[in-house]
């Protein structure tokens, strides 16, 4: 787990719910009344405090929604200047990721829930390595194709 010298650790917490919005994430957050420093994003919210808070905050959110509520480690502390947009400019470089995560996000939550009710996955047949021969007859026929 990602922490500072004072044990303060950053998490995202990333919505893909149609149960819980944005409003309903932060008041929860709120409600519970411990020492954090609270962010509203565009993907839900950045929690900020120390370990034993931010996991009960997790946890709690979780319940809402397990499988329309995810959980990031903020993977540099607010402010590193190695990352901080406010010395580097323009956009966080993290969120290009976070965004690309985001847009699967609901396929994981279906996978999930699927696979706790019990639901079996598509078995693939193996397929055995393509033979030197029949390699040579994919060639031969893609070369006759481009001459004609």
């Amino acid at each position: 787990m990602r922490s500072d010298v004072d044990g303060v650790v950053t998490k995202l917490i990333i919505l893909s719910s149609r149960r819980v919005m944005p409003g309903e994430l932060l008041s929860m957050i709120y409600s519970l009344k411990k020492d954090l420093i609270v962010k509203e994003t565009c993907f839900g919210a950045e929690v900020s405090g120390k370990k034993g808070d931010v996991e009960q905050v997790v946890r709690e959110v979780r319940s809402l929604d397990p499988y329309g509520i995810f959980v990031k480690e903020r993977g540099f502390l607010p402010g590193d200047p190695r990352r901080c947009r406010a010395t580097r400019g323009g956009a966080r470089p993290g969120f290009h990721q976070i965004e690309l995560e985001a847009e699967r996000l609901p396929l994981i939550a279906k996978a999930l829930s699927e696979y706790d009710m019990g639901a079996l996955g598509v078995r693939r047949e193996e397929v055995g390595a393509l033979g030197v021969g029949r390699f040579k007859e994919i060639i031969e026929d893609t070369l006759k194709d481009m001459k004609m």
